[in-house]
């Protein structure tokens, strides 16, 4: 974790690409494999397929596994998965063409697209199939804390997820601004790189308060047996949060776009899994983020609120 004051987006930005690159995407700048590649030269001999940061890159690379497995069946193409550095290595691996498919948060994806990043929502994750689907940042604090209150958090140390992180900055900004406080400088801001390591920070007394999403803290995070429930506070929850996207390059042949459209609209669910022999039962299909359904399509526009509490903050990280 970085425990000094945050560095710049583009300076994180840079170095979370040259990370991604060194550890990624599992071929040379010469290969065939490469995103980069126009509509024109045909489909990739690989599709790479990368996601935020977690505590354990193991788990999340399982959670994704049966995402993975589907796409190789449906396509014919071998996935391979990469544990991006931050939010800011997937923008930069899908802009620099390393990465076909990103999963991101609201606010990363937003920051990609309006960036001129080109890239499209494939879907997002949901609890049933007519929901629309979203979540909200927690602001949490050891219990017992005599921090009650965004107010409080002044002169604290203060852990958040990382500058392009929805629920673990961008929302938080809003939050503390109107609350009278400065998050770049009535605050000490530490960037912990997960919303996992965001919390667990809190409970070690690394930080003093930080912020998370919603079910990360109530959920994840107890489930793994790294929390016990009451070891932290909620003092503060966020406005709903359009859910994150799964995000295609848009340079990539139109026929395998409309394919892997389809393929996260109809096949990446609970029912149709069960339906495709992939899970002997709904219980039994291990999805990303827990979800309880699958994936449900989205469009560009489902981030506008994103894009309005960036008007709203004017935070620097909504400066690609």
């Amino acid at each position: 974790m970085r425990t000094s004051r945050p560095r710049s987006l583009v300076g994180i930005a840079m170095a979370a690409a040259a990370a991604l690159a060194l550890s990624a995407c599992g071929s040379s700048a010469d290969e065939d494999t490469s995103a980069g590649a126009s509509a024109d030269e045909g489909a990739p001999e690989t599709l790479v397929l990368a996601s935020i940061p977690s505590e354990d890159s193991t788990s999340l690379q399982q959670e994704f596994a049966l995402v993975q497995q589907v796409i190789e069946d449906e396509t014919g193409i071998p996935v391979e998965f990469q544990n991006a550095t931050d939010y800011a290595a997937v923008i930069e691996a899908q802009r620099a063409g390393k990465v076909h498919i990103g999963h991101y948060g609201p606010f990363s994806y937003a920051t990609a697209k309006d960036s001129g990043v080109p890239v499209t929502p494939l879907g997002v994750f949901a609890d049933s199939a007519d929901e629309e689907p979203g979540y909200q940042s927690y602001a949490i604090v050891p219990a017992g804390s005599d921090i009650r209150s965004l107010e409080d958090f002044r002169g604290r140390t203060v852990c958040f997820v990382d500058p392009t992180s929805t629920s673990g900055y961008l929302y938080p900004s809003a939050g503390l601004l109107e609350a009278g406080i400065d998050p770049a400088t009535d605050v000490t801001p530490v960037f912990a790189g997960g919303h996992d390591a965001s919390a667990l920070a809190v409970k070690s007394g690394q930080c003093d308060a930080g912020f998370a999403f919603d079910t990360m803290v109530t959920e994840t995070l107890v489930d793994k047996g790294d929390l016990a429930e009451g070891d932290l506070d909620v003092i503060w929850e966020s406005e709903m949060i359009a859910a994150s996207p799964s995000a295609v390059l848009t340079t990539l042949p139109q026929d395998l776009i409309d394919q892997l459209t389809d393929i996260f609209a109809t096949k990446l669910n609970r029912p149709a899994l069960v339906e495709a022999g992939y899970c002997a039962s709904e219980e039994e299909c291990e999805l990303p983020e827990s979800t309880e359904y699958g994936y449900i399509p989205v469009t560009d526009d489902f981030y506008d609120g994103v894009r309005k509490v960036c008007e709203v903050t004017r935070s620097p990280s909504c400066a690609s």
